[in-house]
């Protein structure tokens, strides 16, 4: 059995919008900003996917959902085009984020850094979230923007976004949200949460990789990130990809009809899951399963790396990770494990295992019994762990 517990990194095209996208390769494939047939036969679709993007989010009209390549890059444009438009060519000099954010927001707040950029990141607690007390305190008169996630890509821990929302409304200050996390696992709603800039990346709810949007309130202006052309109402250039934008659009549509199975079904199999980890000796998951969206789970294994298991796991054809996917060749300790203070042997345990709507029944119960197994034999042979004195609480 091949059993995926990866799904925060990627997840798997669901064969619906695999289905919606296929037409566009080779039979309407033509420039969609072409003023011929071959180019204006795909607008149509084009149309009904931003229809379907705007209302996965429900966002207004007035509002621009702009394509991009992936959150990665939405993520970038609004930081580095903040930089130049506040800060470089205006009277502010100030960016807050937290210190878990994605590498996508975090290595460009360090970028701007080395450029004369004051930045706060905010510390998290035990849970791994910020307060929210720190935030007001941290805003000063010259804070350009607030960028903090919507869900944590390791622990799947939820921000008090509406709250971190009515706060920047309040002081006047732009806010970015990261909400790769969040979209398909809880309601995102952009008219309930007060949000200037809003990230998101079609290959983690079902959709196909190399698209993502940002969502900009009501017009905001934005210097572009990219130029070379009047595409995207000239915020955004380069040729539309337009099988991947329809198949974003129909998986936004499917990851929202699908939020009701997630909070159910998806939850149950990750509690199932968890339940059992927690009954292996010196086993700690980070972060309350009610804070948490449906399908993540960020546990320390004590006495193992977090690198051994995954080979042990990846033997049983077992997909799991030590964390995000864009840093995982580092090979460093968790960086979420250290920002909330774990010891640093600990820091080194961290596994992470994220379900999906296709995560099945027998593929947990295979995984329970994997997992384990592997427990045991690494434990057994592990420098930290298989010699500690008789009356230790491991037992061994």
């Amino acid at each position: 059995m091949r059993v995926y517990l990866d799904n925060n990194a990627t997840t798997i095209v669901d064969p619906k919008v695999f289905a919606e996208m296929v037409p566009y390769f080779c039979q309407m494939y033509g420039n969609p900003n072409s003023l011929h047939e071959f180019g204006s036969e795909s607008h149509p679709a084009l149309r009904k996917a931003m229809d379907q993007l705007y209302a996965g989010i429900n966002a207004s009209d007035e509002d621009d959902i702009v394509i991009t390549s992936c959150a990665t890059e939405s993520n970038n444009w609004v930081i580095k085009s903040i930089y130049n438009d506040y800060i470089l060519n205006g009277d502010k000099d100030h960016i807050i984020t937290s210190e878990v954010e994605h590498p996508a927001v975090g290595a460009s707040c360090k970028f701007l850094e080395s450029l004369g950029v004051k930045v706060t990141y905010l510390p998290v607690n035990s849970d791994g979230v910020i307060d929210v007390e720190d935030l007001k305190n941290a805003i000063t008169d010259t804070t350009a923007l607030v960028s903090i996630m919507w869900a944590n890509n390791e622990t799947g821990m939820l921000f008090p976004i509406e709250e971190i929302g009515a706060i920047c409304k309040e002081r006047g200050v732009l806010f970015h949200t990261d909400a790769v996390q969040a979209i398909g696992k809880v309601p995102v709603d952009v008219k309930k949460v007060y949000v200037d800039f809003l990230s998101f990346s079609a290959h983690k709810f079902h959709g196909p990789k190399g698209i993502g949007a940002l969502y900009i309130r009501n017009g905001q202006p934005l210097s572009p990130f990219f130029h070379g052309g009047e595409h995207m109402g000239g915020r955004r250039s380069g040729t539309l990809n337009v099988a991947s934008i329809v198949g974003m659009g129909r998986a936004m549509e499917l990851a929202v009809e699908a939020l009701d199975f997630e909070k159910s079904n998806v939850r149950r199999l990750r509690d199932k899951l968890e339940d059992a980890l927690l009954e292996i000796p010196e086993m700690m998951v980070i972060g309350t399963k009610e804070q948490r969206v449906p399908n993540t789970i960020l546990v320390s294994v004590k006495g193992i790396e977090g690198e051994a298991m995954l080979w042990d796991l990846n033997q049983s054809g077992i997909g799991a990770s030590t964390g995000s996917a864009c840093a995982s060749e580092a090979l460093e300790s968790n960086p979420v494990m250290e920002a909330i203070g774990a010891e640093a042997d600990l820091a080194h345990t961290a596994l992470r295992l994220s379900l999906s709507r296709f995560t099945t029944e027998e593929e947990i119960d295979f995984a329970i019994d994997v997992i384990q197994k592997a427990v045991i034999r690494l434990r057994a042979i592990s420098s930290t762990y298989a010699y500690a004195p008789e009356w230790h609480v491991s037992k061994l």
